[in-house]
């Protein structure tokens, strides 16, 4: 499948962004699932990143606020069974579902940089707040989207809004107390096939009988 990524109009292999629009996911489906990750209140901005080229095809931003951690995903093609989404936002992310969402989107052709700094709650709670507010984003919006939003938080206003995942992940690198990390992976396809893997694996995990400790 060829779409269109976050950087313009250019067809590559799907990466990330720019899916069709699934129904919201609703209230009740949301609070099954709500999850506080015991964590410091941080903000992780997620970027997908060539490894041919260097370049970027999709930004989004973990938010560990207060009162849940959520995914703000804008036209984001992560969609699991089981991870409810609302408006570009995705609820319960557990870090079992965050390994998911990683290892959706990293192959051979792609690795995932994440680079988390820890915040005031009120920081973590204001850029919550704007997620569940923001609706849902256009195709190939997702790094203006992202910086949009970043933007609006106290302490955040020096981040321009910018269209290039990449330029964005450079603003967020000059943050102080910015940490990174990058997770790769070196299976074939599209994003589209990592998200089947990630849901086979879902199910693995769920489906397996408890171990008897006695033997």
């Amino acid at each position: 499948m060829r779409v269109l990524l976050c950087l313009g109009a250019v067809l590559l292999a799907l990466a990330g962004c720019a899916v069709p629009d699934q129904p919201n996911s609703t209230d009740a489906e949301i609070a099954a699932v709500r999850y506080r990750h015991p964590g410091p209140d941080a903000l992780t901005l997620i970027t997908m990143v060539s490894n041919r080229t260097g370049n970027g095809s999709h930004s989004a931003l973990l938010i560990n606020a207060p009162t849940e951690r959520v995914l703000f995903d804008p036209a984001g093609a992560f969609k699991l069974d089981g991870v409810p989404e609302r408006e570009d936002v995705l609820f319960g992310l557990t870090p079992q579902v965050l390994s998911y969402y990683k290892s959706a989107h990293s192959r051979s052709t792609y690795h995932v940089v994440l680079q988390t700094v820890t915040v005031t709650p009120e920081q973590a709670q204001t850029a919550y707040q704007l997620a569940l507010q923001n609706g849902r984003v256009g195709q190939i919006l997702c790094t203006s989207a992202t910086s949009g939003l970043l933007q609006q938080v106290p302490g955040f206003g020096q981040i321009k809004k910018v269209l290039q995942p990449t330029a964005l992940m450079e603003q967020f690198a000059q943050i102080p107390g910015v940490t990174t990390e990058k997770y790769y992976e070196d299976d074939e396809g599209n994003v589209q096939d990592g998200i089947a893997a990630a849901q086979a694996k879902k199910q693995a995990v769920e489906t397996q009988e408890p171990v008897d400790a006695e033997g």
